[in-house]
């Protein structure tokens, strides 16, 4: 039986996907809320405590890939399982890389996105709650601007520069410009403090570190 505080969301703009996959989950017992597109899912969203997300790859306005974006920045560690029409290599790769579970293709086998939503639940059950994050570390967030917030995550996460900006869509030397800046404001001298950082302030599994 499903937990009350678990549900999958579900975030397409096809109305007709929308409706079936909501259907679909809902006939097994699961707790769905459906969203059209990636900013309200992203402005309705608070404090969620398990489920997973389905999302597909190409909506208007806010993609999938950037809603994931804006998932990791906010701490929110639902796993994200994709699904597109379109699914190219380099998006595929651009999902897994940024930490998706799953990624189907439409139209994809009901039971393979029924197998891959339980396996998802199952996965973040086990997960221990986060512990409470450092004030002191929050405080020290506070002082990046907005596009080395960007940056900050995904260097604690131990991603190189290069791909780093590959994610942002800039170039490796403007990385490089604000990894330094990021750096110099949190006093970090070496990458590890910097993914030490994330983990105080609750927005990085340790156990999720890249090898």
């Amino acid at each position: 039986m499903t937990d009350a505080n678990t549900t999958v969301y579900v975030v397409d703009d096809d109305p007709g996907m929308l409706e079936s996959t909501q259907w679909l989950l809902e006939s097994v017992g699961l707790r769905v809320q459906a969203f059209s597109d990636g900013r309200r899912f992203l402005d309705a969203l608070d404090k969620p405590r398990g489920g997973c997300v389905i999302l597909d790859v190409r909506m208007p306005g806010l993609g999938g890939l950037n809603v994931q974006e804006e998932l990791q920045k906010r701490g929110v560690r639902l796993p994200v399982i994709f699904v597109s029409g379109h699914a190219d290599v380099p998006i595929v790769v651009r999902a897994f890389k940024s930490g998706a579970f799953d990624f189907l293709e439409k139209p994809f086998n009901e039971q393979l996105l029924l197998d891959s939503v339980q396996q998802a639940l199952a996965e973040h059950a086990e997960q221990p709650p986060s512990p409470g994050a450092d004030p002191s570390a929050l405080a020290v967030l506070d002082a990046l601007t907005p596009r080395e917030r960007d940056v900050f995550l995904p260097l604690a996460q131990g991603y190189s520069s290069r791909e780093i900006a590959e994610m942002l869509e800039v170039s490796v030397k403007t990385i490089d410009l604000y990894r330094a800046r990021v750096m110099k404001r949190l006093e970090a001298e070496r990458l590890p403090d910097v993914t030490g950082i994330a983990i105080a302030a609750g927005l990085l599994d340790p156990r999720a570190l890249r090898g």
